[in-house]
């Protein structure tokens, strides 16, 4: 069991914490308390920690400001109507954030020490839960490289720090059909680079594309493959889905995509409902012709943040598909009531899926 030293803040200094019914958006507040640890090569993991939040003093020279090594994760705390505090499959996201780390040269995290990590700052920061549908507490795990230098080197020093804040809806417009827009002029990843990786420079290549998007008055940002602009990736930073005939079809993970927690969670309740899934490469023309010939009967992406966003239109070369009259489809709907109600505890949960906190 990981021994966490726990010094808590100045009661004069706690946060004040957001009215109940108040608009809390998504990452806009964060909470009293922070875990840190610290890694030095040699010596390994150490002084796990609960403080106060605070910023860091970084030098200018200190190896993530220049080279990037940084990785982390996303995940949420949910209030039961019964007062328990939940998690959903955290020990994926913990996995998945060794995955990244290993591509980025980085020291993996035991994934017990990051769970109990995860517990006791939940615990410590219970108030924070908000209880109103739809709400939750959202987790950010990060691991930095802070050895100062500036020749291209793996680092010999990291910090692994785990943040909190109560959040809302991701999307302003809540749990409706988004509007997405392809894109030809940039790709985000390429078959041997970062692409699998939860990393700070492959959300740092979708700035440009995302930015222009939304300029033009779209949700998103459908990204295609880097080599031939044909096959379908990523929608923004979640993965898609789309339902063609009776076949809900998703890229496969060919190392350009994240292996998403709740696009695992779709894949499984979508086959045990008794759809076709079928995770394998996906032209864009596929999907035109199917919007043509009237087959396309859903789209969809799926993320920890938004859980399931319908997909109501699709801008390619100027013109726009609407997608299922611009309607949320009836699949995307149970997958969201499905997903969300397992995570609030008020659908059983037959996968083992939830680990409670408190």
């Amino acid at each position: 069991m990981l021994d966490i030293t726990v010094k808590k803040a100045s009661r004069t200094k706690l946060k004040r914490k957001p009215v109940p019914g108040s608009a809390l958006g998504f990452g806009k507040i964060l909470t009293d308390h922070m875990f840190v640890m610290d890694y030095d090569e040699g010596k390994g993991w150490h002084q796990p920690r609960i403080e106060a939040y605070h910023p860091f003093s970084l030098d200018p020279a200190t190896l993530v400001l220049h080279y990037g090594q940084e990785v982390f994760e996303g995940m949420k705390a949910y209030r039961w109507q019964n007062g328990e505090i939940c998690l959903f499959r955290p020990r994926m996201n913990y996995e998945r954030f060794n995955r990244s780390a290993r591509r980025l040269c980085m020291p993996e995290i035991n994934v017990d020490d990051a769970l109990e990590a995860t517990r006791q700052l939940v615990r410590i920061e219970k108030e924070w839960i908000p209880s109103e549908a739809g709400t939750s507490l959202y987790i950010r795990p990060n691991m930095i490289a802070t050895e100062v230098a500036l020749g291209v080197h793996v680092s010999t020093k990291y910090v692994f720090y785990i943040i909190v804040g109560p959040v809302g809806a991701y999307y302003p417009q809540g749990f409706n059909p988004t509007d997405i827009y392809v894109s030809e002029k940039y790709t985000r990843a390429a078959v041997g680079g970062l692409g699998e990786a939860k990393t700070l420079a492959n959300y740092a290549a979708s700035l440009l594309a995302q930015k222009e998007a939304h300029d033009l008055g779209y949700t998103q940002v459908l990204w295609l493959d880097a080599v031939e602009r044909t096959y379908i990736e990523e929608v923004g930073t979640s993965n898609i889905f789309f339902l063609i005939g009776d076949e809900l079809i998703t890229p496969s993970l060919t190392g350009t995509i994240l292996a998403g927690i709740t696009r695992d969670s779709v894949i499984h309740l979508a086959r045990d409902w008794g759809l076709k899934v079928s995770e394998r490469k996906i032209r864009l023309e596929e999907v035109l012709s199917a919007i043509e010939n009237g087959t396309l009967r859903e789209v969809f992406a799926s993320g920890t943040a938004a859980v399931i966003s319908p997909v109501g239109k699709l801008a390619y070369r100027g013109k726009t598909h609407v997608i299922n009259q611009g309607n949320v489809g009836s699949l995307a709907q149970k997958l969201y009531d499905s997903i969300m109600g397992i995570q609030y505890g008020n659908v059983k949960d037959p996968y083992g899926w939830i680990e409670k906190v408190i």
